[in-house]
């Protein structure tokens, strides 16, 4: 049985419309559901789980609407434009760069078995790789996917095939503190949003069936500080975080979320160790270049910073352009 639901509309910067399992076939289900339910941190319960992820829906986040130009407006996001396809919580004695091109990735090697078979020839993968440096290195790695065609026009074509200038003016995170102890919340700030690549280093590696953003937290030192600082109270915490390819144009509205996880009351102690020199990289993986760094966004999701300031592309919650939802 497939593990996510059909499409219940088409965004006019989404995804062409057709159901998640239209290449799955009868005999071995879909190729994500080996995706979701493998990985050091488990599929769990979306109100009730722990040490483990859940995808939030996206009505809890709001963003910018139709009118956000003209009224200054948002609205709940709606549908993700792609569907989740699993997350790993992963340590090693380097940073890791590209982990959808290593031969060894456990999302990859799930599609290439579908696709051998002759299922899931057009799918698309989509990760984002937050790394946090340490005297070990940490990666939390959130996998989405689509099976459908991406519209060509669409604004999440244009950053999946535009060039890095384009997607660190574009790529950008909302946070939601779920639960966490008041330290947290004041760190790591809530409701608000981030241009990841204006405000830190983020490397592209696109393939020919995938785009991975690997975001280097160590690249700010507030953020790295910060960052470490919520990792003490990990166990205590769940956040959303919800990821946008940011409208700037009237003819780009509304936003919509392209994919969205709960991390929820992680263990640190839950983390699979990668070696660096076990497993061979594919050549299909080619780094598009790096970007951003320029400014800091303060906390795990980079979604604060003390004073609204644009040069970084970050926003304080209560003002500007803070596109997180309400608790719930």
């Amino acid at each position: 049985m497939c593990p996510t639901a059909k499409v219940k509309r088409r965004s006019p910067d989404g995804l062409v419309s057709g159901d998640a399992c239209s290449n799955s076939g009868d005999d071995g289900g879909h190729w994500t559901e080996e995706a979701i339910s493998g990985g050091s941190l488990k599929h769990v319960d979306l109100h009730t789980g722990s040490n483990g992820w859940a995808s939030p829906p996206g009505d809890l986040f709001a963003l910018r609407s139709k009118t956000f130009f003209t009224k200054k407006l948002k609205s709940p996001s709606g549908d993700w434009l792609l569907k989740p396809a699993g997350v790993d919580w992963l340590r090693s004695p380097a940073k890791l760069d590209n982990v959808l091109g290593r031969s060894d990735n456990r999302v990859m090697v799930a599609l290439r078995r579908a696709q051998a078979a002759g299922k899931s020839l057009k799918s698309f993968v989509f990760a984002v790789n937050l790394q946090v440096p340490g005297r070990e290195s940490h990666s939390a790695v959130f996998y989405f996917y689509t099976d459908d065609p991406i519209a060509p026009g669409s604004l999440l074509y244009r950053f999946v095939h535009g060039d890095d200038a384009f997607r660190n003016q574009r790529f950008k995170i909302v946070n939601r503190i779920v639960k966490g102890p008041w330290i947290v919340r004041a760190a790591v700030g809530n409701h608000a949003a981030c241009l990841l690549g204006k405000a830190l280093t983020c490397n592209y590696f696109k393939g020919e069936n995938y785009l991975e953003i690997d975001v280097d937290i160590g690249s700010s030192t507030i953020a790295n500080a910060i960052s470490h600082l919520a990792l003490k109270y990990v166990t205590a915490v769940a956040i959303d975080m919800g990821f946008v390819v940011e409208a700037q144009a009237e003819e780009e509205l509304p936003e919509r979320l392209f994919g969205a996880v709960r991390i929820a009351h992680m263990e640190m102690s839950a983390a699979e160790f990668v070696e660096m020199g076990s497993v061979v990289e594919l050549a299909a993986g080619v780094k598009s270049g790096g970007g951003g760094g320029g400014g800091v966004c303060r906390g795990l999701g980079f979604s604060r910073v003390n004073h609204h300031d644009n040069a970084n592309g970050c926003s304080r919650s209560g003002g500007g352009d803070d596109d997180g939802g309400e608790d719930g």
